[in-house]
């Protein structure tokens, strides 16, 4: 299972790096996020969500099925 969040940067085809720089966000914060290591704090999700072009920031850290 992998978080919406990365669901929806592989579908931008960015790398955690161009993430981390699209959002202001350390890339090894995004790594630890999407690896739910670290819960991200609500600014960070907020960066996260903008940068991803998505309305809910919270729907990113739900689980989708590898393939979907």
């Amino acid at each position: 299972m992998k978080k919406k969040m990365t669901q929806r940067r592989e579908q931008l085809e960015w790398s955690r790096w161009e993430l981390a720089i699209q959002s202001h966000t350390h890339p090894a914060r995004i790594g630890a996020i999407e690896n739910g290591r670290v819960v991200p704090y609500p600014v960070e999700l907020e960066r996260i969500a903008k940068a991803l072009g998505v309305a809910d920031p919270r729907s990113l850290l739900d689980e989708v099925s590898a393939d979907g």
